[in-house]
């Protein structure tokens, strides 16, 4: 299902389908380095945790992790989205696009109509982002969209600090 579309972009639903997309997004080097092995490695592991994952948030919460697709040829590369951690007060945004698509603005376009989304339809009135203090292009988008600093948390239990980053929608 479609949810929002942009200039360059489709934003849809995760479907099993997008199990072998999702397995190389989780994979590239800057997903490993900054969010963290998923130990994907097979379709049917990606097929897993997209059922698991996505597909429940979306049942349960109305929303989750979308497929980014280029308008002009339906093609995957990337993800954003909102998700509901029981280790945060609000609902986080997170994006990655795949290593050849990053740098082109995809990131700052797709959260643009996620944090929409996430206002019109899902009536949130803040959002928060996580991030690792050495992802400086994730900090840099973030403040692009206007989110602020707000603390360093530790959600997980590798017992990792983030930076939290949040904005009033």
């Amino acid at each position: 299902m479609i949810v929002a579309k942009t200039n360059r972009l489709i934003i849809s639903e995760f479907t099993i389908k997008d199990a072998a997309f999702f397995m190389e997004l989780v994979n590239t080097p800057h997903w490993l380095k900054y969010i963290g092995d998923r130990n994907i490695t097979i379709v049917k592991q990606a097929e897993e945790s997209i059922a698991n994952g996505h597909l429940n948030s979306y049942k349960n919460n109305g929303f989750g992790f979308y497929v980014l697709r280029l308008k002009d040829s339906l093609k995957p590369i990337g993800t954003c989205g909102l998700i509901k951690r029981e280790t945060l007060d609000n609902i986080d945004l997170g994006f990655a696009v795949l290593p050849e698509y990053e740098g082109f603005g995809f990131g700052f376009e797709s959260s643009l109509a996620i944090i929409k989304l996430a206002k019109e339809k899902f009536k949130i009135e803040k959002l928060v982002a996580i991030t690792l203090e050495i992802n400086k292009n994730s900090i840099k988008l973030l403040e692009k969209l206007d989110f602020y600093f707000e603390k360093k948390v530790k959600p997980f239990d590798d017992d990792q600090e983030l930076l939290l980053f949040a904005k009033t929608i």
